[in-house]
């Protein structure tokens, strides 16, 4: 199986981010966990806002950036969207009960993740987010076997 399947996109607008967030959500099913990589304001909150949204979420999608994860409950799954930007130390996920949040009735989006890879499961999907002034390049990669075919749906 071709563990390097990706899928490319420009994104011009807040609203396409949106619209590229409700896009993935709808391929997904529980169990999957989404690296989401790029600078400051390159849109990786925009993009869980929308994912978000598809399962529908009404209301604000704050990042979760001083509580380190943000739990949405819906019908069937839960949704657990972390910031990891001011984690010091990996361990301080220890603290928040990590493990808990990474399971098969779950999604979890996972902004920063190199500040806690060291102890985090791998991902399913990483989402790269290049930014070229208002232009982001959003790369989006199939890293196990189960999101091969997500990644062949978008």
């Amino acid at each position: 199986m071709n563990l390097n399947k990706a899928f490319e996109l420009e994104v011009a607008s807040e609203k396409a981010m949106l619209s590229f967030g409700a896009r993935l959500a709808s391929l997904v099913m529980p169990g999957i966990t989404i690296y989401l990589r790029g600078d400051l304001g390159a849109g990786k909150t925009t993009f869980c806002r929308g994912f978000l949204a598809a399962f529908g979420h009404k209301g604000n999608a704050k990042s979760p950036t001083y509580t380190l994860v943000e739990p949405y409950d819906f019908t069937d799954l839960s949704i657990y969207h972390f910031d990891l930007y001011r984690l010091s130390d990996p361990s301080e996920l220890e603290y928040i009960g990590w493990r808990d949040y990474f399971n098969q009735t779950s999604i979890c989006l996972v902004e920063w993740p190199e500040m806690g890879e060291e102890i985090l499961p791998k991902p399913d999907i990483e989402l790269c987010i290049d930014t070229r002034g208002r232009l982001r390049r959003v790369v989006c990669s199939a890293v196990s076997d189960k999101a091969v075919s997500i990644i062949n749906r978008l």
